[in-house]
């Protein structure tokens, strides 16, 4: 029990013992901060496949949080220049997943613990939060089954989409929803996507092969994922 209470106070204990930083301090943060940030980074990037771009970023993010609000420690307007510094940070130039917003607000809030001293907090935090999220990207949680599949048909502007492949797909889906259409070649040409779910995966070159009769042999492409869109 004592250990625990030890442990506990240096935990939830800042090494900001005083209002002078001193280079011990600033290098103990700093330390914590570069140590946070790389657990995130590492763990993200495998878990995620993330570019080694934005893994560097989030592996520094940390640092540049923690000076900054070092900097600003102690003052009245401490919140705002805070808020300010916040909102300089550009998640990404180019669009990307919605996890990536994850990693950055996880690295800034490493970078703001170690910021107000509190290091081993940061490091614990980092490392608790990064394996959780490992692991449950590792896993099967809140994956798409496998029978599921995505549908991009090309079809000839004379052809009626809206039930075009409806007795088709009632013969070898479960479900099959329309998500979205769009003109192709100046308008001579549909485009559908489709949300499938399969009866019998082992049936499905057949269920391509009816609908590339239906569609004159123009374009079809299935794929596990769902088409690529701009989430961030």
């Amino acid at each position: 029990d004592g250990k625990y209470r030890k442990g506990k106070q240096i935990m939830f204990t800042s090494i900001l013992t005083s209002s002078q930083l001193t280079l011990t301090q600033v290098a103990l943060c700093t330390l914590a901060a570069l140590a946070s940030g790389l657990v995130i980074a590492c763990a993200y990037h495998t878990a995620g496949k993330a570019s080694r771009s934005f893994s560097l970023t989030v592996a520094f993010l940390p640092v540049m949080v923690m000076v900054v609000i070092l900097m600003v420690n102690g003052n009245l307007g401490a919140g705002v220049a805070v808020a300010g510094s916040f909102s300089l940070v550009r998640f990404r130039s180019m669009p990307g997943k919605a996890s990536d917003i994850a990693a950055v607000f996880l690295a800034m809030g490493a970078g703001l613990a170690c910021g107000m001293g509190y290091a081993v907090f940061a490091a614990v935090f980092s490392v608790v939060i990064s394996g959780l999220a490992f692991l449950v990207a590792k896993s099967s949680l809140f994956s798409k089954e496998s029978s599921m599949r995505y549908l991009m048909i090309t079809i000839p502007e004379d052809l009626n989409y809206a039930d075009a492949f409806a007795d088709i797909f009632e013969s070898y889906a479960e479900n099959a929803k329309l998500i979205s259409m769009r003109t192709v070649n100046l308008g001579a040409l549909y485009e559908l996507r489709y949300e499938v779910e399969l009866k019998d995966e082992n049936r499905e070159k057949e269920m391509l092969d009816m609908i590339r009769t239906r569609n004159g042999n123009l374009t079809i492409q299935s794929s596990l994922l769902a088409p690529t869109v701009n989430e961030l």
